[in-house]
Protein backbone atom coordinates (compact mmCIF):
# COMPACT_ATOMS: atom_id res chain seq x y z
CA UNK A 1 0.00 0.00 0.00
CA UNK A 2 1.12 3.54 -0.92
CA UNK A 3 2.19 5.97 1.42
CA UNK A 4 -0.12 9.23 1.31
CA UNK A 5 2.28 12.47 2.06
CA UNK A 6 0.74 15.59 3.04
CA UNK A 7 2.12 18.96 3.70
CA UNK A 8 1.16 20.52 7.57
CA UNK A 9 -0.65 23.11 5.89
CA UNK A 10 -2.47 21.00 3.51
CA UNK A 11 -3.25 18.43 6.84
CA UNK A 12 -4.29 21.94 8.48
CA UNK A 13 -6.71 22.26 5.17
CA UNK A 14 -8.39 19.33 5.71
CA UNK A 15 -9.16 19.43 9.15
CA UNK A 16 -10.47 22.44 8.91
CA UNK A 17 -12.72 21.18 6.08
CA UNK A 18 -13.78 18.21 8.02
CA UNK A 19 -14.60 20.32 11.30
CA UNK A 20 -16.59 22.73 8.97
CA UNK A 21 -18.55 19.87 7.94
CA UNK A 22 -18.95 18.53 11.46
CA UNK A 23 -19.88 21.44 13.59
CA UNK A 24 -21.31 23.65 10.59
CA UNK A 25 -23.00 21.90 7.63
CA UNK A 26 -24.17 18.78 9.04
CA UNK A 27 -26.37 20.40 12.22
CA UNK A 28 -27.75 23.00 9.35
CA UNK A 29 -28.13 20.24 6.73
CA UNK A 30 -30.13 17.81 9.64
CA UNK A 31 -31.83 21.21 11.34
CA UNK A 32 -33.50 21.53 7.36
CA UNK A 33 -34.04 18.29 6.88
CA UNK A 34 -35.99 18.30 10.21
CA UNK A 35 -38.34 21.28 9.21
CA UNK A 36 -39.23 19.97 5.61
CA UNK A 37 -40.10 16.51 7.30
CA UNK A 38 -42.27 18.64 9.72
CA UNK A 39 -44.24 19.66 6.81
CA UNK A 40 -46.04 16.68 5.73
CA UNK A 41 -45.48 14.52 2.62
CA UNK A 42 -42.31 13.53 2.44
CA UNK A 43 -42.38 12.07 -0.91
CA UNK A 44 -42.77 15.24 -2.71
CA UNK A 45 -41.18 17.38 -0.85
CA UNK A 46 -37.92 19.14 -2.49
CA UNK A 47 -36.52 20.57 0.30
CA UNK A 48 -36.44 17.03 2.42
CA UNK A 49 -35.57 14.83 -0.01
CA UNK A 50 -32.51 17.30 -1.32
CA UNK A 51 -31.56 17.43 2.17
CA UNK A 52 -31.04 13.63 2.89
CA UNK A 53 -29.23 13.38 -0.20
CA UNK A 54 -26.89 16.39 0.97
CA UNK A 55 -26.70 15.06 4.45
CA UNK A 56 -25.24 11.43 2.68
CA UNK A 57 -22.79 13.60 0.63
CA UNK A 58 -21.38 15.29 3.97
CA UNK A 59 -21.10 11.81 5.70
CA UNK A 60 -19.46 10.39 2.48
CA UNK A 61 -16.90 12.89 2.84
CA UNK A 62 -16.45 13.35 6.71
CA UNK A 63 -15.66 9.45 6.38
CA UNK A 64 -13.15 10.12 3.78
CA UNK A 65 -11.34 12.71 6.07
CA UNK A 66 -11.82 11.20 8.80
CA UNK A 67 -9.30 7.97 7.37
CA UNK A 68 -7.52 10.34 4.68
CA UNK A 69 -6.40 12.37 7.86
CA UNK A 70 -5.64 9.22 9.64
CA UNK A 71 -3.58 7.58 6.92
CA UNK A 72 -1.62 10.65 5.26
CA UNK A 73 2.07 11.15 6.97
CA UNK A 74 2.67 15.11 7.46
CA UNK A 75 5.82 15.86 6.15
CA UNK A 76 7.42 18.54 8.47
CA UNK A 77 11.02 18.64 7.74
CA UNK A 78 13.01 19.20 4.22
CA UNK A 79 15.07 15.73 3.47
CA UNK A 80 18.44 15.32 4.27
CA UNK A 81 19.62 16.29 0.61
CA UNK A 82 17.80 19.57 -0.26
CA UNK A 83 19.53 19.70 -3.51
CA UNK A 84 17.32 16.89 -4.71
CA UNK A 85 13.93 16.71 -5.84
CA UNK A 86 11.73 15.03 -3.03
CA UNK A 87 8.09 15.43 -1.57
CA UNK A 88 7.49 19.12 -0.95
CA UNK A 89 10.11 20.63 -3.28
CA UNK A 90 9.57 23.52 -5.52
CA UNK A 91 11.60 22.84 -8.59
CA UNK A 92 11.90 25.05 -11.26
CA UNK A 93 12.42 23.63 -14.81
CA UNK A 94 13.26 24.67 -18.39
CA UNK A 95 12.14 23.15 -21.49
CA UNK A 96 13.83 22.18 -25.01
CA UNK A 97 12.54 25.77 -26.02
CA UNK A 98 13.82 27.83 -22.96
CA UNK A 99 10.74 28.01 -21.45
CA UNK A 100 10.84 28.33 -17.37
CA UNK A 101 7.83 26.88 -14.99
CA UNK A 102 7.99 26.08 -11.65
CA UNK A 103 6.09 23.27 -9.79
CA UNK A 104 6.20 22.11 -6.12
CA UNK A 105 5.33 18.57 -5.16
CA UNK A 106 2.62 17.88 -2.86
CA UNK A 107 0.37 14.94 -2.05
CA UNK A 108 -2.41 14.54 -4.14
CA UNK A 109 -4.87 16.01 -1.72
CA UNK A 110 -2.88 19.09 -2.45
CA UNK A 111 -2.15 19.82 -6.24
CA UNK A 112 -3.00 22.63 -7.46
CA UNK A 113 -3.06 23.62 -11.11
CA UNK A 114 -3.00 27.19 -10.56
CA UNK A 115 -0.78 27.69 -7.89
CA UNK A 116 1.92 25.01 -10.14
CA UNK A 117 1.72 22.50 -6.93
CA UNK A 118 1.82 19.35 -8.77
CA UNK A 119 0.71 15.41 -6.99
CA UNK A 120 4.07 13.49 -6.24
CA UNK A 121 1.70 11.02 -8.84
CA UNK A 122 2.02 13.10 -11.74
CA UNK A 123 4.51 11.79 -14.62
CA UNK A 124 6.37 15.62 -14.01
CA UNK A 125 6.60 14.69 -10.54
CA UNK A 126 7.56 10.91 -11.13
CA UNK A 127 10.39 12.04 -13.78
CA UNK A 128 12.15 14.89 -10.66
CA UNK A 129 11.88 12.76 -7.91
CA UNK A 130 15.08 12.01 -6.70
CA UNK A 131 17.00 13.93 -9.38
CA UNK A 132 19.49 16.81 -8.88
CA UNK A 133 19.78 20.59 -10.55
CA UNK A 134 21.29 20.33 -13.93
CA UNK A 135 19.65 16.86 -14.06
CA UNK A 136 17.77 16.38 -17.58
CA UNK A 137 14.13 14.40 -16.83
CA UNK A 138 12.28 13.17 -20.09
CA UNK A 139 8.28 13.45 -19.23
CA UNK A 140 5.94 11.07 -21.29
CA UNK A 141 3.26 12.34 -22.07
CA UNK A 142 0.28 12.12 -25.21
CA UNK A 143 1.54 14.69 -27.57
CA UNK A 144 4.96 13.33 -27.02
CA UNK A 145 8.17 13.25 -24.94
CA UNK A 146 9.46 16.25 -23.30
CA UNK A 147 13.03 16.88 -21.93
CA UNK A 148 13.28 19.47 -18.83
CA UNK A 149 16.45 21.03 -17.02
CA UNK A 150 15.79 21.04 -13.56
CA UNK A 151 16.99 25.04 -13.19
CA UNK A 152 16.80 25.06 -9.48
CA UNK A 153 15.48 22.74 -6.02
CA UNK A 154 14.28 24.54 -2.70
CA UNK A 155 12.21 23.52 0.07
CA UNK A 156 10.50 25.94 2.17
CA UNK A 157 9.76 25.62 5.92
Amino acid sequence: MAKHYITPDGAKKLRAELDQLWTKERPRVTQEVADAAAQGDRSENAEYIYGKRRLREIDRRVRFLSKRLDDVTIVNEPPSDPSRCFFGAYATLEDEDGEVVTYRIVGPDESDVDKGWISMEAPVAKALLGKREGDDVTVRRPKGDITYTIVTVRYEK
